[in-house]
C-alpha cells in the first residue's frame, strides 16, 4: 500500500493498472480490502485507485471526541482526487462511500468524470439524520413504502447498534447494524476475515456522531455526469425505495440488479458486479466532466 496526505491527514491507498482514474470508495465498517474483486479486473484497461476512508484501517483511528461527518470524507474524496492526479475520475463506490461520492459530486462536478453508486443510503432526501415522529407521518402520509422502510431499518438496526455503542457492546452494535444492512443470513455466512474486517471499521462515533447530511432534489437534478445505480437483488428494501427515488432525480441515469447481491453487492456476486461496471465504464471513456451519457 502507499499512502498521500490530504486535508492534514495519511490516507493508505492501492493502486493497479493504467488508463483513465477509477477510484473505488468504500462504505460502512469496511475499507479498501473491500474492493479485492475489483482491483485486478478493473485494472486491465484503467488507473485503479481504492483508498481507505479517514479514521478506517490501517490509517489512524478517530481521536476522542471527534465527530464522524460526511461532508469532511467529501473534501478528502476530492483532495485525493487532485493529489494522485486523477482528475476528473470515474468514481466507483459503495453504501455511506456512495453517499460521500454523490456529496463530492455535487459540490465539485468538474472533479467527477462518471458516478457509479451501490445503494447510497440518502435518507435525507426524505428526513432528516434522525427522524422524529411528525416528520415520519408527512412521510407515511406521502411515500408510505419508503416511510416504512426507513421506520424498519431504524428500528432493527441504527437504533439498536447505537443503543448497543452506548453502552459499550461494539459486538452487539457489529450484530444489529450487521443484520440489519445486509440481512440476517448474509451476515452469518460472512467468513472469519470479512468479519474482522467489519469489526475493525465499526466506529462508534459513525453511530455517535452527526449523522448524514441534508440532500435535496434539487442538487441532484443538477447533476450531469454520467451515472450508474446499483443494487442487490436481495439487499433490505429501504436501498431499493432510495434507489427508485435517485432514478427520477438523477438526469440520464442507468440503473442494474444485480442478482443473487445483497448490500455488499460487489462482494457478493463481483463477476456480475464487474460487468456491469466496466460496461459502464467502456461506453463513458474520454468524456469531459458533465458531458452527457453515452446511449
Amino acid at each position: 500500500m502507499a499512502t498521500v496526505e490530504v486535508n492534514g491527514i495519511s490516507l493508505e491507498y492501492v493502486e493497479r493498472g493504467q488508463g483513465e482514474p477509477v477510484l473505488l470508495v468504500h462504505g460502512s465498517a469496511s475499507d479498501c480490502r473491500t474492493w479485492e474483486s475489483q482491483l485486478a479486473a478493473f485494472a486491465v484497461h484503467h488507473r485503479t485507485l481504492a483508498y481507505s476512508r479517514r479514521y478506517h484501517w490501517p490509517n489512524a483511528p478517530i481521536p476522542d471526541g471527534a465527530d464522524y461527518a460526511m461532508p469532511e470524507h467529501a473534501d478528502d474524496l476530492l483532495a485525493l482526487i487532485d493529489a494522485l492526479d486523477a482528475r476528473p475520475a470515474h468514481v466507483v463506490a459503495h453504501s455511506y462511500g456512495a453517499f460521500v461520492a454523490l456529496l463530492a459530486a455535487v459540490c465539485a462536478p468538474e472533479m467527477v468524470r462518471s458516478l457509479v453508486l451501490t445503494e447510497p443510503p440518502v435518507i435525507t432526501l426524505f428526513v432528516s439524520s434522525r427522524p422524529r415522529l411528525p416528520e415520519l407521518m408527512r412521510l407515511l402520509a406521502r411515500r408510505p413504502v419508503t416511510a416504512a422502510a426507513i421506520v424498519a431499518f431504524g428500528a432493527r438496526g441504527v437504533g439498536p447498534a447505537t443503543a448497543a455503542v452506548q453502552r459499550g457492546d461494539l459486538e452487539g452494535a457489529l450484530y444489529a447494524f450487521g443484520t440489519a444492512t445486509l440481512g440476517r443470513q448474509t451476515f452469518l455466512r460472512l467468513g472469519k476475515p470479512r468479519l474482522e474486517q467489519a469489526r475493525v471499521n465499526l466506529i462508534a462515533a459513525e453511530l455517535l456522531g452527526s449523522g448524514l447530511p441534508p440532500l435535496s432534489d434539487a442538487d441532484l437534478r443538477c447533476l450531469r455526469m454520467p451515472t450508474l445505480l446499483v443494487t442487490g437483488e436481495s439487499s433490505p428494501r429501504l436501498f431499493h425505495c432510495l434507489a427508485d427515488r435517485l432514478a427520477v432525480l438523477i438526469p440520464g441515469v442507468e440503473r442494474v440488479e444485480i442478482p443473487g447481491a445483497s448490500h455488499i453487492v460487489h462482494e457478493d456476486n463481483a463477476a456480475t458486479f464487474n460487468r456491469a461496471v466496466l460496461g459502464f465504464l467502456d461506453r463513458n471513456a474520454g468524456r469531459p466532466p458533465g458531458a452527457a451519457a453515452a446511449g
